[in-house]
């Protein structure tokens, strides 16, 4: 959480709520693993804005790594 927070440039707890509320509206799953936790995103789950509500997970992350990508490229 530490590294993400930085690397978006918030604080940890702020990261922390975040997870928290993505995982309790059914977006995230959380497993604990020794001393850590895993989250996997559910992908399939659709946006809750209704103007999304059509619209997958996945639509999204790959939107946002799909520029990522196209930005490390140049």
């Amino acid at each position: 959480m530490r590294d993400l927070a930085e690397r978006v440039g918030i604080t940890e707890r702020a990261v922390q709520r975040i997870i928290d509320d993505l995982a309790e509206a059914g977006y995230l799953a959380v497993e604990r693993e020794g001393r850590r936790n895993r989250y996997r995103v559910h992908e399939q789950h659709r946006l809750r804005h209704p103007v999304e509500a059509h619209c997958e997970v996945a639509g999204l992350i790959g939107l946002v790594l799909g520029k990522a990508r196209s930005r490390a490229r140049k």
